[in-house]
């Protein structure tokens, strides 16, 4: 599935996923007041909206990337509406080309890891006939409960070329409570990457594992340290825009090849029209302020590697 990803990547130039990561506050309102006028203030209204305008934002970027990133959390608010937003949006990305990174976290021990993995990017069997539940082409992974919890989603990458990304440095400012500690001499993150080279060893898709890591665009010399530690998987990177990274810091996260990174925007395109640069859209145009978002945010950081 990496080498699908990558073909991707270099055939758009952009090294680029999306976030679709909605809240009500970043729906226009006129896209709430139409799923609301037929599903009413519900919980089923909340998910048409999430819908609607999700559906928006890839007719607006599905050429120009290639890859989106829904967050399950951002679905799961909304319940069982929510999750079949979720899979219609899943649906609705992969129909345009998109490659599908389900944003989950999951992780946890035997056969509870193993109906995450199955629910997320395997299958099910029910009777005579096999299903796949969410159908993303990658999760992201908690690898706190160690091997036990990451080898049945290896275990499916293996056996069926799809792909994860395991939470090695995260972006959020109090992730160095535990992640940085110094554990035989070493930050725990830089242990985690090591793990995640070792378990990307048995799930190679050319010169890169379909396992991956996440590590977080607002700590690039972590990332430079990283990306020597796992030189054949590709990083998953949070953290650009709206948390303050720019194209200027994620030069490390790639290897010299131009390769082994892809690079997250949420909110920074999704709810551009927000945004002082492109507020001249307003909310009626919110999808072509998210294009000029996105072509933005490809330049700097083509402009930021052509220049390192």
């Amino acid at each position: 599935m990496i080498s699908k990803l990558i073909g991707r990547i270099q055939e758009t130039g952009a090294p680029v996923v999306v976030g679709l990561d909605p809240t009500l506050k970043l729906i226009p309102e006129q896209v709430q007041q139409k799923a609301f006028s037929e599903y009413g203030e519900t919980l089923e209204g909340a998910a048409e909206a999430v819908f609607n305008f999700n559906k928006a934002i890839v007719d607006a970027v599905y050429d120009i990337v290639p890859a989106v990133k829904p967050q399950l959390a951002m679905y799961e608010q909304f319940g069982l509406p929510g999750l079949s937003a979720f899979v219609r949006t899943v649906s609705y990305c992969r129909s345009k080309g998109l490659i599908v990174i389900g944003d989950a976290k999951r992780g946890d021990i035997g056969s509870t890891s193993a109906a995450y993995a199955a629910a997320h990017i395997g299958r099910i069997t029910v009777g005579a006939r096999t299903y796949a539940p969410f159908d993303e082409d990658f999760v992201t992974v908690n690898p706190y409960l160690g091997s036990d919890g990451v080898k049945p989603f290896t275990d499916v990458c293996a056996s069926l070329n799809k792909g994860i990304f395991v939470l090695v440095k995260t972006s959020n400012p109090s992730s160095g409570e535990l992640q940085d500690r110094i554990t035989d001499g070493r930050p725990v993150y830089e242990w985690i990457g090591e793990k995640v080279a070792e378990w990307g060893g048995a799930c190679m898709d050319g010169s890169y594992s379909n396992v991956g890591a996440v590590v977080g665009a607002t700590y690039p010399e972590m990332g430079k340290v990283l990306r020597a530690v796992m030189p054949h998987n590709y990083i998953l990177v949070p953290g650009y825009g709206a948390q303050g990274g720019k194209g200027s810091d994620l030069v490390n996260f790639f290897n010299e090849d131009g390769l082994g990174a892809i690079v997250n925007s949420s909110r920074g395109i999704i709810a551009a029209y927000q945004k002082e640069p492109y507020q001249k859209f307003g909310a009626e145009h919110y999808a072509e302020a998210a294009r000029a978002a996105a072509l933005d945010m490809i330049a700097d950081i083509r402009g930021a590697l052509e220049n390192r």
